[in-house]
């Protein structure tokens, strides 16, 4: 699980839930708004009722803002930066970004480079002589992801508190590759911690000092930092990892060495912050952020974000999400809208499927609300009516239920047409009727937001 939190970029969004109904006719829905310039309150309202839902229902902790160009449509914090003390968020706290630090370790190797201080060429074993294959990767290969250097090496920076590079480097060493380096695209940690470690190699500096110096104080990102195990920090929400219905806090991390990949905390004001700072060339040229920005592979990854994944609602999307231990982050630019959503949780809250929701209201979706969904006695008789393929999607039944694509899946019924999935509650499925009476098409939820998939 912990691996598959920190590997977010390439999460699929599983939807939430919904409002007590029997049927999705009576759904509790929000109509989003296509002119956000002329109805910027009514959207805002929108925005508010859905995240009132999302905290009421399935219990979201953590702080949300929303911008378009000047304008803030949500800003907002919800749940606890503290359960023991039930101290309440507020829209100024900190927060742990887990993989969205990655397009900072990013900007700063470009930073680099644009100094010719470094290219984006340079060959891995320029700094770090002896690195296996460090002949065929490229920086260019870490920044997207094409390096074939394997998921992590959390089983060091979790475990033990006493570390060195050294010795890091030697037990990444000697993992095996997942493939030829450039062959193929695998989301690895590792390759960004070893960014982290060029960067200190070529400016001189720590991580920590470098970005400081060159990224949040010139953009005067006074309440962003990276994590260290020592340093106390105003305002810094604590971490909280789901188990079942109840949370317990986050285990120790080593900070160190949970760098490049993750370790930054920020606000989502100082995350407005970056995003303007990003449509400017004031921390980089434009040449540069054209390196950033384009997609290399099949993954869409670019330099620390991902470029048009395929959840961005048919507008240009350039995103990160992040996971790990309790903090869920998403941070996503719609550029051509000049729309900002960024969402920060501390209590393992889905921010990647409520940035999702929360776009679709922006782009004049109708979204359905969370409620609490209940198993319904139904007609199981209608079952071989609703079995087929939609799309990419299989129902079948066997022994009297009903899955969704294999026997882990099962849906539940909460109407005689309508189900949850026994995986995730807040994924729903309804079975739809054509004009001739048969059931030829599927409503299937994700963060709210209905997608129709015929037979």
């Amino acid at each position: 699980m912990i691996k598959s939190m920190k590997s977010l970029g390439l999460l699929f969004f599983l939807g939430v839930s919904l409002l007590p109904i029997k049927s999705l006719s009576q759904a509790k829905v929000i109509a989003g708004d296509r002119n956000l310039t002329k109805s910027r309150i009514s959207l805002s309202d929108k925005l508010s009722q859905y995240m009132k839902a999302q905290t009421d229902v399935n219990g979201f902790s953590g702080t949300v803002l929303i911008a378009r160009k000047d304008s803030v449509l949500l800003r907002e914090a919800y749940g606890y930066a503290n359960y023991e003390w039930k101290i309440k968020t507020t829209t100024n706290a900190k927060y742990s970004l887990a993989s969205v630090s990655k397009q900072f370790t990013a900007l700063a190797i470009l930073q680099l480079a644009e100094h010719n201080l470094l290219s984006v060429d340079d060959q891995l074993n320029k700094y770090f002589p002896g690195f296996p294959k460090g002949d065929q990767i490229t920086l260019h290969m870490l920044l997207s992801h094409m390096s074939g250097l394997q998921m992590d090496f959390d089983e060091l920076y979790l475990n033990q508190v006493a570390l060195t590079q050294d010795q890091v480097l030697k037990h990444i060493i000697q993992k095996e590759f997942l493939f030829t380096p450039g062959k193929q695209t695998a989301y690895s940690n590792i390759g960004y911690y070893l960014l982290a470690r060029i960067i200190e190699k070529v400016s001189g500096k720590s991580y920590s000092e470098y970005l400081k110096e060159n990224i949040f104080t010139p953009l005067k990102m006074n309440e962003t930092g990276v994590m260290t195990n020592d340093e106390l920090v105003a305002n810094m929400a604590d971490r909280y990892t789901k188990n079942g219905k109840d949370y317990t806090k986050n285990p120790y991390i080593n900070w160190s060495f949970n760098i490049g990949h993750d370790g930054i905390y920020s606000t989502v004001n100082d995350l407005l912050k970056w995003d303007k700072a990003l449509y400017g060339t004031a921390i980089l040229s434009e040449k540069m952020k054209q390196l950033m920005f384009t997609s290399y592979n099949d993954q869409n990854f670019g330099y620390g974000f991902l470029v048009n994944p395929f959840y961005n609602q048919g507008h240009t999307l350039i995103a990160h999400d992040g996971g790990f231990f309790g903090a869920m982050t998403s941070f996503n630019r719609y550029v051509d809208d000049n729309l900002s959503i960024t969402v920060l949780s501390n209590n393992q809250s889905p921010s990647y499927m409520i940035a999702y929701g929360l776009a679709a209201i922006c782009f004049g979706k109708e979204v359905e609300l969370p409620y609490h969904h209940k198993i319904f006695k139904n007609n199981i008789s209608l079952y071989k009516s609703f079995t087929g393929n939609y799309g990419d999607i299989k129902i079948f039944e066997n022994n009297g239920k009903l899955y969704y694509n294999d026997m882990d899946i099962e849906l539940f019924p909460e109407s005689d047409n309508k189900f949850f999935r026994s995986d995730d509650d807040n994924r729903t499925v309804e079975f739809i009727k054509d004009a001739n009476g048969k059931y030829s098409a599927i409503k299937i939820s994700k963060a709210g937001v209905v997608e129709l998939r015929k037979k």
